[in-house]
């Protein structure tokens, strides 16, 4: 089930066909009040969610997604008119998972869906107990503790998390990281490694020294 929040009637009966079409469940909500409603009784597999909307911004609702653990692992795909590079990353460093701007081809919106969907199908795969320099990662249970404090991340900080820890030691670059997790490479794209590296640490509070950032190349585990 894919959520879509968008107050503007046109675009969001033009993405909710698309993805029909597409075979992709849907239901479209015009406000947010609307969509806390719908909240409490579905959690959908992904949010289309727009940045201008009355009653609330999307990067607030963004944000009260990822403080909750119940629903701070759902894809978030932002949805913006602006497409400044202070923009997008301001949505990426509040825990979106992708962005798109507006205007958009709505075969290359349902692409972006689909790559975001497999990344997170990919992290449910091959699941392990990881433990690095007092960070212990329970892939199953989908739990990071930081010494005895739990700590929550998006789904992309614990894959990235949970990379560097199974490469624990070897330097990993920004490309390959992208390659692994967000299956990107545009030029601002790669700064969305360097995003969430910075949300990763502040989260791992006094751990934050085990990832090391390697000038110009990337990053390892130490």
């Amino acid at each position: 089930m894919i959520f879509i929040l968008e107050d503007d009637d046109s675009i969001r009966k033009l993405i909710n066909y698309s993805l029909k079409s597409q075979g992709f469940e849907v239901q479209d909500f015009p406000l947010p009040s609307l969509f806390w409603q719908a909240l409490e009784t579905q959690t959908p597999d992904l949010l289309l969610l727009d940045i201008m909307l009355p009653e609330e911004d999307g990067i607030s609702i963004l944000k009260k997604l990822r403080s909750n653990p119940k629903t701070s692992t759902i894809p978030v795909i932002m949805l913006t008119a602006k497409d400044s590079e202070y923009d997008i990353v301001t949505g990426l460093d509040a825990g979106a998972d992708d962005y798109v701007t507006k205007p958009f081809g709505m075969m290359a919106l349902v692409s972006r869906i689909k790559a975001v969907l497999r990344r997170y199908e990919k992290s449910d795969s091959k699941k392990e107990v990881l433990e690095a320099g007092g960070i212990t990662i329970d892939e199953n249970q989908h739990t990071v503790f930081a010494g005895s404090q739990q700590i929550f991340l998006t789904v992309k900080e614990f894959d990235l998390l949970a990379l560097l820890i199974k490469n624990r030691g070897n330097v990993l670059t920004r490309e390959q990281l992208l390659e692994s997790i967000w299956e990107v490479s545009t030029d601002i794209e790669s700064r969305t490694v360097d995003v969430h590296i910075r949300t990763l640490r502040a989260k791992l509070g006094e751990y934050e020294k085990n990832i090391e950032t390697i000038r110009g190349v990337g990053y390892k585990l130490t």
